[in-house]
């Protein structure tokens, strides 16, 4: 019984292992993912002696058809209550930008300290004779209110 048939197919085995993995490094690499749509809340607000409430952050989105929101609320201590600060207009270019909202909710009901934000990237995209919303991104974060 020659093993010269064995051989000769362990060594061609050998070999194809070994140029899988340099034919898969010369595979072109993935094409770029496209931009994350994103929204961002910074780790602290402001609120002034008469409870204006500044809040802020940075958002990036793509491919919108009808106008596109930054949409921002606020609610403290255990309370379910969240109020709404402001809302900004955003452009979905793909490009990170700048969104501040501002507001002044019920006298009294926020004051300086924790607090949880959040943040949406809103599209109100024409459908028909309504526009209906479509979510580009969203954020919970605790922030800190800061007297100013």
């Amino acid at each position: 019984m020659s093993l010269r048939p064995a051989l000769t197919a362990a060594v061609g085995a050998a070999l194809l292992l070994l140029a899988v993995p340099a034919a898969s490094a010369a595979d072109p690499a993935p094409a770029p993912a496209a931009a994350a749509e994103t929204v961002t809340v910074d780790p602290a607000g402001s609120i002034a002696a008469d409870g204006t409430v500044t809040l802020s952050g940075t958002y990036r989105c793509v491919d919108s058809t009808g106008p596109v929101f930054v949409a921002s609320s606020i609610g403290q201590d255990s309370s379910m209550v969240r109020y709404g600060i402001g809302g900004s207009r955003a452009v979905c270019d793909g490009v990170e930008h700048r969104w501040v909202n501002t507001g002044k909710p019920m006298p009294g009901s926020l004051k300086a300290g924790a607090a949880r934000v959040e943040a949406t990237v809103l599209e109100l995209r024409p459908q028909g004779l309504l526009p209906l919303p479509e979510f580009h991104a969203n954020q919970e974060q605790d922030v800190t209110l800061v007297q100013r």
